[in-house]
């Protein structure tokens, strides 16, 4: 009796100071809210899903057939509800990839309420749209086209369309494998295409793995600041320099936000078929933002942390396009971000900085240092529907 309990003693005292032990040295996980990840080089090519296999080729290596395929896609008008719009639209090649002005444009008839973000980098996020609303590109692809302020398209008619187009027949044949374009196989090679447009290649990337001349002594002093005084990297952090949490920065609205009757009704629309109270329908003046996700009070109005990689292209910034310059959106965090928070939800992380005029020229100047050469794609010439006589039964 003595003897098994002098060994459970001994298995208890051991097992206390295994977990005394462990507890006095942080281990830190994924979700933990208090690690920040830390600033690495953006992987070779994002990860390819085991059911949308494809190249894994990235600008500006060449395409492989479904990156091909995808390009065409992307920029065919057959993919929406009236054919007078396309993915291009929105996410134009001479705007970044996204859209220059603060609210992107909508369906006609209609105004969008958000502002269009760059496709570059986004093969790397786990989280897709300003509310992270999907989590793949393949059901970003149709959430886009078929959305009713957006694409307005309906299955059936856009992969008719698909299957009168003699090209995309042949297309298939080569990707798929069948001759009958079915339109979820669209979806999935425009993600083909999206990852394809990824830039790896930045002075900030080649100085993470050790260039120490790829970044000039101004944006070093600005990466100083970036993880200390400025205390960017609480929240823009990893490889795609955003930690893909949500809040509320108390952003201003933009003018074409607050005096677009258009773009109040589109809105007024919008949250009606999404869903919410009454009272927010009748008399929010602010986006919503992750609330529509899952109605819960304190997500109103906060939007996942936008990633800083190909800033130099892809103005205005911010989920409703406030601001066209990086000297703005620095003075705004300089400042501690919005002063009203009508929300009631602002996040506490943002105080005032007190960076000085130099400060704040070396921070710009190292988010600068996050893009490399612009992107450069041609429209491509995008495949007629057959005429009516090539569908006529052969005499």
């Amino acid at each position: 009796m003595f003897k098994g309990n002098y060994w459970l003693a001994l298995v208890i005292a051991a097992t206390f100071i295994s977990v005394a032990s462990l507890t006095a040295v942080p281990v830190f996980a994924a979700g933990d809210p208090d690690f920040d990840p830390p600033l690495v080089p953006l992987p070779a090519h994002p990860p390819i899903p085991a059911d949308n296999k494809s190249s894994t080729a990235i600008y500006p290596a060449k395409m492989g057939p479904k990156q091909e395929l995808g390009y065409l896609l992307f920029f065919d008008p057959k993919l929406t509800g009236d054919a007078s719009l396309s993915c291009g639209t929105c996410h134009h090649p001479d705007t970044g990839w996204g859209f220059n002005d603060p609210i992107s444009r909508g369906y006609p008839g209609t105004v969008h309420w958000r502002n269009s973000q760059t496709i570059v980098n986004t093969g790397y996020f786990h989280k897709l749209f300003w509310a992270g609303s999907v989590t793949s590109l393949e059901s970003q692809a149709p959430a886009a086209n078929k959305g009713g302020v957006a694409g307005n398209g309906e299955d059936d008619m856009m992969e008719s369309r698909l299957q009168m187009t003699p090209e995309y027949r042949q297309r298939w044949k080569e990707v798929f494998g069948y001759d009958r374009p079915l339109i979820k196989d669209a979806w999935r090679a425009i993600a083909a295409f999206e990852r394809y447009m990824s830039q790896t290649d930045t002075p900030y990337d080649r100085f993470l793995k050790g260039d120490n001349k790829a970044l000039t002594a101004s944006q070093k002093r600005g990466l100083e600041l970036f993880k200390g005084k400025a205390n960017c990297v609480e929240c823009h952090n990893g490889p795609m320099l955003t930690d893909e949490k949500y809040y509320n920065l108390d952003v201003p609205n933009p003018v074409e936000w607050t005096e677009s009757g258009l773009a109040q009704i589109s809105y007024r629309f919008e949250i009606y078929a999404k869903g919410v109270t009454e009272k927010l329908y009748r008399e929010s003046k602010h986006d919503l933002g992750a609330y529509f996700r899952g109605k819960n009070p304190q997500d109103i109005g906060k939007f996942r942390t936008a990633t800083l990689r190909y800033l130099s292209y892809s103005t205005p910034f911010m989920h409703n396009g406030a601001f066209f310059t990086l000297e703005e959106v620095v003075d705004f965090y300089n400042e501690g971000g919005g002063e009203s928070d009508l929300l009631n939800t602002k996040t506490k992380i943002l105080k005032p900085l007190n960076l000085t005029d130099d400060e704040k020229a070396d921070l710009v100047e190292f988010l600068g240092s996050m893009s490399g050469e612009e992107i450069k794609l041609p429209f491509p010439k995008i495949p007629p529907i057959a005429a009516f006589d090539d569908w006529q039964p052969k005499k």
